[in-house]
């Protein structure tokens, strides 16, 4: 099932649930979505597809890890437990992650394949990551990756 149709089946769940913060969430998805969309739209592209939409889903956790932060130092637990929440339902829409040993090897693989030498080739090895792994690979743990492979 696509992501679009996820996003409308968990709405409806939710919504009979009565899970009034599972619908938020879920609402906030789908307007980001359609905000993509509309970005998408002088490209020609009518529609983002799924693997836009993981990236979005990774920006909005992101981003409200950076805001659980804020929160903390600012001793505000109500609004980090908001936002733990709302990363949970986010979170329920993702590929899983690749765990740590798998990330590496991928990394070496992508060096292997490219032909990389050094730290100028960077962009080639994570485009090659990007391409074959995408959803399931968080490109923010990966860079240092890459670098510390290019780099020793």
């Amino acid at each position: 099932m696509a992501l679009r149709e996820q996003f409308t089946e968990a709405m409806k769940a939710s919504m009979k649930a009565g899970d009034a913060a599972t619908t938020s969430t879920v609402r906030m998805i789908i307007a980001e979505l359609k905000k993509v969309d509309i970005e998408a739209r002088p490209k020609g592209i009518e529609g983002v597809k799924d693997g836009e939409i993981v990236a979005m889903l990774r920006r909005m956790v992101k981003s409200r890890r950076e805001s659980v932060e804020m929160y903390r130092q600012g001793n505000r637990q109500d609004l980090v437990d908001k936002e733990l929440a709302e990363i949970a339902v986010i979170e329920r829409f993702l590929p899983p992650e690749m765990d740590e040993a798998a990330l590496e090897a991928a990394v070496r693989t992508a060096v292997a394949e490219t032909g990389a030498a050094s730290v100028k080739d960077m962009g080639k090895v994570m485009a090659a990551l990007k391409a074959k792994h995408g959803g399931s690979l968080d490109m923010a743990k990966a860079g240092p990756m890459v670098k510390a492979a290019l780099a020793g």
